[in-house]
């Protein structure tokens, strides 16, 4: 290996560490293209469901559950509870917003309990159809919206607790009532400007 591959490799790998702590790093390889933007989807969907299954199970799914310490709420500051997981997740979306154009991320349902989760766009939901329909495949597309040029990619959210699952059926506003733990409950849906 010549010491021109090696820091290629290393810049490479810079780059995809640079992503893990909240930089767009388009690094080129050898034909200088970058990184496409399928896999930076994909690395950046990973990081996100991470952080998510893990306060998901570790945070309100064992204290709320099984040490019965703490209620997670949708009115947490006044029930002085847990952020429930899809509210923590839209205040990271919001925050990440404030900071990057480079990217946006949501979580969206076909059977959102609030309507501002519901798919706008037609490729969200052909996207939110395609993974509630095919289980542990991801739908990747391309969109104009307001004259510019998106990659879309939604991956299936599912539940992934008992937490999640009774949440979701016992809400006084959910479309839909009879989620198994494992069903696909939404889908986070990343999307990346391609004009750029």
């Amino acid at each position: 290996m010549t010491m021109k591959h090696v820091l290629k490799k290393s810049a490479a790998l810079a780059g995809i560490l640079m992503i893990g702590f909240g930089t767009m790093a388009f690094l080129g390889g050898d034909d200088e293209a970058g990184i496409p933007p399928k896999d930076v989807a994909d690395m950046l969907h990973t990081v996100m469901n991470s952080d998510r299954t893990v306060y998901t199970k570790e945070v309100v799914n064992r204290l709320m559950l099984q040490e019965k310490v703490i209620k997670a709420s949708e009115h947490f500051k006044d029930d002085k509870a847990l952020p429930l997981p899809a509210q923590m997740f839209r205040f990271g979306a919001e925050l990440a917003a404030e900071k990057t154009d480079k990217f946006s991320y949501s979580l969206q349902s076909l059977w959102p309990i609030n309507k501002q989760n519901a798919p706008r766009t037609e490729i969200e939901k052909k996207g939110l159809a395609f993974v509630a329909e095919n289980k542990g495949e991801n739908f990747y597309g391309e969109e104009d919206l307001g004259g510019k040029k998106y990659f879309t990619a939604v991956y299936a959210d599912v539940g992934v607790v008992e937490a999640c699952v009774s949440c979701h059926n016992d809400h006084k506003d959910t479309p839909k009532s009879d989620f198994k733990l494992g069903d696909v409950m939404g889908a986070v849906v990343i999307r990346l400007p391609l004009d750029e």
